[in-house]
Order: structure tokens, then C-alpha cells, then sequence
């Protein structure tokens, strides 16, 4: 089995970053292809926010046989909500890497920092991003807006 992992992002990743956040990776995104500036400017300061006392977000890259093939996002909100999202490069797609990067991120999302909830949303065009989220535990709320939402509650066993 191949090794993923989720690790903090570094200058040095732009390069792999800006790879991750173009072509149809961000077809289904709030965003456009990222810039190779906007690449530099965005791996700059994750070290940072995720070093501190108070995190917002955690930004993790997806690395697979030391390639760093995604990005995953843990956003935390006031009263022990978090907000997932992720991307994966185009050319990795199908592998079972997103599932399982997200399963880790939910992971420590529950344990290390300490949330009750995670939600995501997805585009409904975008069904492979649902089935990665069902895979990991959530269940369909329904949509919100022109995206479906989902839910993820801590396990109380």
C-alpha cells in the first residue's frame, strides 16, 4: 500500500501547489487556477496559522510517495464547529488518496483539535467529491444555496 500523508505545507512547495490548484482540480472551486505568485503567497504563511495558539485554519498537503499531490483544509468555527475542504491534482484522481486524506483530516480534527462537528459543501456537478466525503464518515444534508452540504459529528463512544 502506498504511503499518504497529511504534513504542513512549506515555501518550498509553491511549485507543487500551483500544480495542485489548476486545470480541472479547480473546476468545482470557489476560485480560479492559482498564479505561480498567488502559489508562493499561499504556502507563505500556513506554517504560521498552523503554529499558532488559536488556529482558524489548518492547511495540510497531501503527500503520496514524497509527492505532494493535494491540499486539505480544517477550518474551525466558535463553538467546536470545522469546515473541510480539499483538492487533489487532476492526475491523481481515482486513486483513493482523497478519501483517504480527508478520513486523516477528520481524524484529527476530533482528537487534536478538538471539535465536536465538521460540515463541507460540494458542487453537484462534482459527485466523485461527494462519494469521497460519504466514504469518510458524512452524511448529505441537502443543498444550501447552489451546493450541497454535509455533516460529520464526533463519535461519542
Amino acid at each position: 500500500m502506498i504511503t499518504l500523508a497529511l504534513r504542513l505545507l512549506t515555501p518550498a512547495d509553491a511549485p507543487a501547489v500551483l500544480r495542485v490548484y489548476s486545470g480541472a482540480s479547480v473546476a468545482f472551486l470557489e476560485r480560479r487556477a492559482m498564479t505561480a505568485r498567488e502559489a508562493e503567497e499561499y504556502v507563505a504563511p500556513v506554517r504560521h496559522r498552523t503554529e499558532a495558539v488559536s488556529v482558524a485554519q489548518y492547511v495540510f498537503g497531501v503527500e503520496v510517495a514524497g509527492d505532494l499531490v493535494g491540499v486539505v483544509k480544517l477550518g474551525t468555527r466558535p463553538g467546536g464547529q470545522g469546515r473541510v475542504g480539499y483538492v487533489l491534482r487532476e492526475d491523481c484522481w481515482g486513486r483513493g488518496y482523497a478519501t483517504r486524506a480527508v478520513q486523516q483530516l477528520v481524524v484529527f480534527a476530533f482528537a487534536a483539535a478538538g471539535l465536536d462537528a465538521l460540515g463541507a459543501k460540494v458542487h453537484p456537478d462534482n459527485v466523485a467529491s461527494g462519494r469521497v466525503l460519504e466514504k469518510a464518515g458524512f452524511t448529505q444534508l441537502g443543498m444550501r444555496g447552489h451546493m450541497i452540504t454535509y455533516h460529520l459529528a464526533a463519535s461519542t463512544d
